[in-house]
């Protein structure tokens, strides 16, 4: 397996099926999927559409899609971060642009991983990837995402309603 991004705490690199469980454990907490949008999956089977469906066709056609973040210390896969690509009118923009995004399991937050993850995936995404107009959004409730958006240099743009939920955006 490839590194792509190596942070003083965290590896980060593409998923590959050897991953599904990770993916069913962090994809599974409720607390952990709360801001989402989505609802949490229920069977291992789901995981590995998402590792197959999702992920690994994102990583052909675009070059890049969500990364697995393995924590160095117990070297175990605890979520994703890194870059999605989003097609012209996905969210009601007028054009495509990457959205930066991060999930953790619980037991790993508060510790400033989200912000090193993130931080390292967004200087990957400028510098390595040369791609610009990257956004991130957050569910307006979600203080500690906004902080790091913030954090990572996005700048507030506006608020939009999804899924029920008062989203921010966040821009380069």
């Amino acid at each position: 397996m490839k590194t792509l991004i190596q942070t003083p705490r965290l590896t980060m690199r593409e998923f590959t099926l050897d991953d599904v469980e990770a993916v069913f454990e962090f994809s599974t907490e409720p607390e952990v999927m709360k801001f989402t949008g989505e609802d949490c999956i229920e069977t291992i089977e789901q995981a590995k559409k998402i590792i197959t469906d999702i992920w690994l066709p994102e990583y052909q056609q675009y070059g890049y899609a969500r990364y697995a973040l393995v924590h160095k210390g117990d070297n175990k896969v605890i979520g994703f971060c890194g870059l999605k690509f989003m097609p012209a009118g996905s969210l009601g923009d007028n054009e495509a642009a990457p959205d930066i995004g991060y999930r953790m399991l619980k037991k790993y937050w508060g510790q400033g991983l989200g912000f090193e993850a993130a931080n390292a995936a967004m200087q990957y995404g400028i510098h390595t990837l040369g791609l610009t107009n990257i956004f991130g959004d957050a569910v307006a409730e979600n203080t500690a995402s906004i902080r790091i958006l913030e954090k990572i240099g996005l700048k507030y743009e506006g608020q939009f309603d999804c899924d029920g939920f008062v989203v921010n955006r966040y821009v380069q």
